[in-house]
């Protein structure tokens, strides 16, 4: 054989062998796992849990990793780890809390009469029992408390009515007395009946508000954070958030996380390719900082990305997280992913334990994540996080215990 024609060869054959190889910080391994098994040069291939390995930083030792490869299993062991950025510890990790967004839509629409305060005070289920449990028994420490703008202002774009808010901050003050960190989620999609805000529905200053009143009640809390919620238009939502931003800072909660959403749906996959990241990078506090002014995203594993469905098809990594961390330490910025979930199905406890072990690799720049749902809904409920019992004895299902659950056998970070 010619000598250029093998060394035209041979190069081939390397670069073939490095596409057989993962890059670093992609998957390796887990069960099911049909793509490459070892990592490029400077990267050894790392077990997270028996669903997820990672191409983790770093050189193997003398005694060589071990990969172990069958049809339902993949199991990767390796004498040396080197922890990625996040050292593998998330920072929050909890549930929603539904109940007082029942009856609204995504335009914004809201029966009031349909809000569904999940306490049994008000005769809804035991959400205080639920979060002490999910606190005690399972590790978590941040609840999203989802409510309905009109809930909150009795139908009135206008003050926040004192006898509502008195019944939701029945909710904070049950969630804040757990020790955790509760999110304060207004939850109508950044519309009211129809109109969006600044885009020829409410005004930004009728948004900021609200805002400026919410804030004003919590602003001595370190563990409230506050969220507003998604809209179409990013380049006009911004002058929204920014309006909204500002009211809360100026309420004088001047320290407390702030959650910046984007559009569609604020989804992470689309975070960055629909202009979202840029567009938000602008929002800023008062003094010019960007303190505390995270990015909300959320990300669900079925079909079709909506959270409708029992069956998870996609762990998220390639297509949302790997592309979002990515920018996020480009930027220099984090997020949190405040909505995502599954069915309690086989394929969402693997494909959910591939994304949380992902996240929880790369917590410099993804804060955690809280799970879809909880508070008020049925147990039969198709992403139903409800733990059954009451009291001191409660069961959680079978995605929280596998998979979601900080305690969970499966659990790959752990809170802070």
């Amino acid at each position: 054989m010619p000598q250029k024609c093998y060394l035209a060869l041979a190069a081939a054959v390397a670069v073939a062998s490095v596409r057989d190889q993962g890059a670093v910080w992609s998957q390796c391994g887990g069960v099911g796992w049909r793509g490459a098994t070892t990592c490029v040069d400077g990267a050894v291939c790392t077990a997270q849990n028996d669903h997820y390995s990672q191409c983790v930083p770093g050189t193997a030792t003398k005694t060589a990793s071990t990969i172990v490869t069958s049809a339902s299993k993949t199991t990767t062991t390796s004498p040396s780890k080197t922890a990625a950025p996040g050292a593998g510890t998330l920072k929050f990790v909890g549930v929603n809390i539904a109940g007082f967004d029942f009856g609204c839509t995504t335009d914004g629409s809201c029966t009031t009469s349909a809000a569904n305060p999940p306490l049994t005070q008000y005769s809804g289920k035991d959400g205080k029992g639920q979060m002490t449990h999910f606190v005690n028994d399972d590790g978590y420490n941040v609840f999203r408390l989802p409510v309905g703008w009109q809930f909150l202002t009795n139908n009135v774009i206008g003050p926040v009515d004192q006898t509502n808010l008195a019944e939701y901050d029945a909710l904070v003050q049950n969630c804040l007395a757990t020790g955790a960190y509760c999110i304060i989620d207004i939850h109508n999609y950044a519309r009211w009946n129809k109109g969006i805000i600044g885009q020829g529905g409410p005004t930004n200053a009728q948004f900021a508000q609200t805002w400026s009143e919410i804030a004003t009640s919590y602003k001595d809390n370190q563990k409230v954070i506050f969220g507003p919620h998604d809209i179409p238009d990013i380049n006009l939502w911004v002058e929204s958030v920014q309006a909204a931003v500002t009211a809360i800072r100026n309420a004088g909660a001047t320290t407390q996380m702030i959650l910046l959403p984007g559009n569609d749906y604020t989804s992470a996959g689309a975070f960055v390719s629909n202009g979202s990241g840029d567009a938000l990078k602008k929002v800023v506090n008062p003094d010019g900082s960007v303190t505390n002014l995270i990015f909300d995203v959320h990300q669900y594993l079925d079909s079709d990305n909506s959270g409708t469905h029992a069956e998870c098809v996609t762990n998220n990594i390639d297509g949302a997280w790997a592309p979002l961390v990515q920018w996020l330490r480009a930027n220099k910025r984090q997020a949190f992913n405040t909505e995502t979930g599954g069915g309690n199905t086989a394929s969402c406890v693997q494909y959910m334990c591939q994304q949380i072990a992902y996240q929880a690799q790369n917590s410099d720049v993804i804060l955690g994540y809280v799970g879809w749902s909880a508070g008020n809904f049925d147990a039969s409920y198709v992403l139903s996080e409800l733990p059954s019992g009451s009291g001191s004895s409660w069961t959680d299902t079978e995605l929280v215990a596998q998979c979601m659950a900080p305690k969970a056998g499966a659990q790959r970070g752990s809170t802070s």
